[in-house]
């Protein structure tokens, strides 16, 4: 049987580089055969943390970022078949999310907006390339996000138990798959967002390696109860976030309230700790919303925040009722899940076959999503 090769490609809100997962559609379920990440240029993701902070850019600046990470994709890519010793004719099709720029589902004019030319793409690697997966679910009426639970349904549903999938990325989202029940999902709470910004901020690192400048924090009880006061948690799903709302501007003015009210400000170091204890205990909150007393209720976590010791110590704690595990326990590496995903969506809209789940993004009808860009 002819190999059903394709390539997933996805750099996160994170902005810590490309992720990449070459995944096998002839088996059932499919199988993730390699993966590969390359890190993002420093020069870009100065110009990307800059715009995202601002929302604001020239047109010229935009179109060369845009025209950058088409490059970058691309180059991921070739690297990726030298080392996994295919050639472009060996793969179906790549999927690549593109890079979120903002996300504005619920305005009068609501729009999404991810850049990286496909084109250049599919020019520079001679593979027909899948991207702009997110706009035709909005033009139906969706959030447009999270897309990742039908992918999740795929590989992950089991019968006689309630399984959420935890996604911590810049983001934390959530796919809710449970027996008789349509299969939900949407963004719960920030995820490595803005500990990352914090930390580097005040520590000039990238991340909070193991979360060792965290541990050696304290909780601020003031800070974290007017964090959890956000009123995005209060929502019903479906909904998205995203940085331009879970920021340092966002957090900043949380802090500026110590100020007002003449209280004593954390240390840098209590922030990061607190912002731990945010994390987990936001999302916490939203999964005891959803536990069963009558089955197994399991948690598999996945994305960068599943390697934050801290975070992961603090959803068990807090999650007595639920088994908390990781997807590379059940055979999908925790860094690539998302990059898989868009394997997947990029395999459906070359077999035309729907992709999101109304249920989950509260589109009108189920279509097949993403523009294909021919080789």
């Amino acid at each position: 049987m002819m190999k059903q090769y394709y390539i997933g490609v996805m750099s996160g809100t994170s902005l810590d580089g490309v992720d990449l997962a070459l995944m096998d559609f002839t088996l059932n379920p499919p199988k993730l055969m390699a993966t590969d990440f390359t890190p993002m240029p420093e020069k870009i993701r100065e110009k990307l943390t800059a715009l995202l902070r601002s929302g604001e850019t020239s047109l010229r600046n935009l179109g060369e970022i845009d025209h950058q990470l088409g490059l970058l994709y691309a180059e991921s890519i070739n690297r990726f078949l030298q080392k996994v010793r295919l050639k472009s004719e060996d793969i179906c099709a790549v999927g690549c999310h593109g890079q979120t720029v903002w996300h504005s589902p619920n305005c009068e004019f609501p729009f999404t907006m991810q850049i990286g030319d496909m084109n250049l793409v599919a020019a520079k690697t001679g593979i027909t390339t899948v991207g702009d997966f997110r706009r035709k679910d909005m033009a139906l009426g969706g959030q447009g996000a999270p897309l990742v639970p039908a992918f999740h349904q795929d590989l992950f549903f089991a019968a006689e138990r309630l399984t959420v999938v935890l996604n911590i990325g810049g983001i934390s989202n959530i796919s809710v798959l449970e027996e008789n029940c349509p299969t939900v999902g949407y963004d719960v709470s920030v995820g490595n967002a803005l500990l990352d910004s914090w930390i580097e901020l005040h520590q000039g690192k990238r991340y909070d390696k193991d979360a060792l400048w965290a541990k050696n924090g304290k909780i601020s009880t003031a800070l974290l109860t007017d964090l959890l006061a956000e009123p995005f948690f209060q929502q019903a799903p479906p909904k998205s976030t995203g940085r331009e709302l879970f920021n340092l501007a966002w957090l900043n003015k949380k802090l500026e309230k110590f100020t007002a009210l003449s209280q004593p400000m954390p240390s840098p170091q209590d922030v990061q700790r607190t912002l731990v204890e945010f994390t987990a205990l936001s999302i916490a909150n939203e999964l005891k919303k959803l536990q069963k007393s009558d089955r197994t209720n399991l948690l598999l976590v996945c994305g960068g925040g599943a390697r934050n010791p801290l975070i992961m110590q603090r959803l068990t704690a807090l999650l007595a009722e639920w088994r908390v595990l990781t997807t590379s326990e059940f055979g999908l590496d925790i860094d690539y899940v998302e990059a898989a995903a868009f394997a997947w969506l990029a395999y459906r809209r070359i077999h035309n076959l729907p992709s999101n789940l109304p249920s989950v993004t509260g589109a009108k009808s189920e279509v097949s999503l993403g523009v294909i860009f021919p080789k």
